[in-house]
């Protein structure tokens, strides 16, 4: 019984429906923030959200059912069981920021899609040499909110006022929004040689850390990519050494038969 519900469970077209649900569960979510759609067909779009959630629910059982204690081996089996347990917590008692929390059922398209699952996992493979990254930029903005508050403070406190305040405004010089006229070329009409110091700092953080954090879940992302291929390479020369196999078996019990 378990094996027949865990062949339905890994079939490819419970996946597709599953993720049909999530598809439709996305766009009852977004127009419960509709007032006027709200007002004409609330009800409705209710009831199609806890049809959307009983599904889920159903889901995660059945898969309790199948795998056991198995399911929780699955880092995917998890995420999804936090997702649904999440939009299971009641509107009341101050926990109205957790059911707004609902539209998180979205994110359950990743774990059934393989190919947004392979992104992720790509991306959390990164993660211990972003690390090291983010390391490198923490300490290069400390330097540079140091520096740009002993510089610039007595002339713009409202942006290098303080530690605090010179690092998030490094932030937003360092995401390119409007950095040069809104903040840049006002420096320098008081400190004409400012640039400087500002140009190093793009330099160095916006086209060089920042695209260093790019090539390692670039990187990362391939390695999945090569792994998955190669598992696939290994399954599909498995499943051709059983089929020689069978083959041979059965061509050595006709010799026999015929001796």
């Amino acid at each position: 019984m378990r094996e027949r519900l865990t062949r339905f469970l890994e079939h490819p077209w419970f996946g597709n429906a599953v993720i049909a649900v999530i598809i439709i569960n996305a766009v009852t979510l977004g127009l419960e923030t509709v007032p006027s759609v709200m007002a004409e067909a609330g009800t409705l779009i209710l009831t199609i959200d806890r049809l959307c959630l009983s599904i889920f629910v159903m889901e995660i059982i059945l898969k309790l059912i199948a795998y056991r204690g198995r399911f929780f081996l699955n880092g995917w089996n998890v995420f999804d069981f936090l997702i649904v347990g999440i939009a299971l917590v009641p509107n009341a008692q101050g926990l109205s920021v957790l059911r707004a929390l609902r539209i998180l059922r979205v994110l359950r398209v990743i774990s059934v899609a393989p190919r947004l699952r392979r992104v992720v996992e790509g991306f959390i493979t990164a993660l211990p040499g972003m690390g090291s990254v983010f390391l490198l930029m923490a300490i290069i903005f400390y330097i540079g909110a140091v520096m740009a508050t002993k510089l610039f403070a007595s002339t713009f406190p409202e942006w290098f006022g303080s530690l605090g305040l010179s690092a998030y405004t490094l932030f937003q010089i360092m995401t390119l929004e409007s950095w040069s006229m809104g903040i840049v070329r006002p420096v320098m009409d008081v400190y004409p040689y400012a640039w400087m110091f500002f140009v190093p700092f793009i330099m160095v953080t916006t086209f060089a850390v920042v695209n260093l954090l790019v090539g390692l879940i670039v990187n990362s992302m391939q390695d999945a990519h090569s792994q998955e291929s190669g598992e696939a390479t290994d399954a599909y020369r498995d499943e051709v050494l059983r089929r020689l196999e069978a083959i041979e078996k059965k061509l050595q019990q006709s010799d026999h038969a015929k001796m």
